[in-house]
């Protein structure tokens, strides 16, 4: 396996791990946390944001304007359905999502959600690291490489292992601080 094939995979898994930490509502409104949310459309499950326009008007708001007004009660169900723990107020026109305060309570298990997040993403980084390792043993039972090159490569690949755990530690501490701030 090629360097930038192993860095590649793990800059991947830092990327999903935004992603998940992106749908982690932190008390305002971001319309990132619909990104996950289909609706059917004409007999085919699309993305919210594909039928609607989503605006966040203030902080604690997120409002969506389907294009197709008969699609106000499809988008209603949706909401109600996904885990983001909001329920959808349908006026006939938009669909708006109000975010309350976040209650200490609800903080500190969003913490929680956002560290075993970090975790999943450590455990992926190692098991990439894993199946590399794997490989250059292959490799050095095939005599591809030297045992030398292999003490080279693992020790890089163990240098590029420690950096993206680094990386998702400092990333789960932004948003534990995001989460907490007041």
């Amino acid at each position: 396996m090629a360097e930038n094939n192993y860095t590649e995979k793990m800059q991947k898994t830092l990327e999903v791990l935004a992603g998940e930490f992106a749908t982690v509502r932190a008390g305002r409104a971001n319309a990132s946390i619909l990104d996950r949310i289909t609706v059917e459309y004409y007999g085919t499950p699309t993305a919210l944001n594909a039928v609607a326009t989503i605006a966040t008007p203030d902080p604690r708001t997120i409002m969506i304007q389907p294009w197709d007004a008969t699609l106000l009660k499809t988008i209603e169900k949706a909401i109600q359905a996904s885990d983001i723990g909001i329920n959808p107020q349908n006026d006939g026109k938009v669909i708006r999502l109000a975010f309350p305060q976040l209650t200490e309570e609800r903080r500190k298990e969003l913490t929680k959600k956002v560290k075993k997040y970090g975790e999943d993403a450590k455990v992926a980084i190692r098991n990439i690291r894993r199946d590399v390792m794997d490989e250059f043993k292959v490799q050095r039972k095939k005599s591809e490489i030297t045992e030398d090159d292999q003490k080279v490569l693992e020790k890089e690949l163990q240098d590029a292992t420690d950096k993206k755990i680094k990386d998702i530690d400092k990333m789960v501490e932004e948003k534990e601080k995001e989460l907490l701030s007041i």
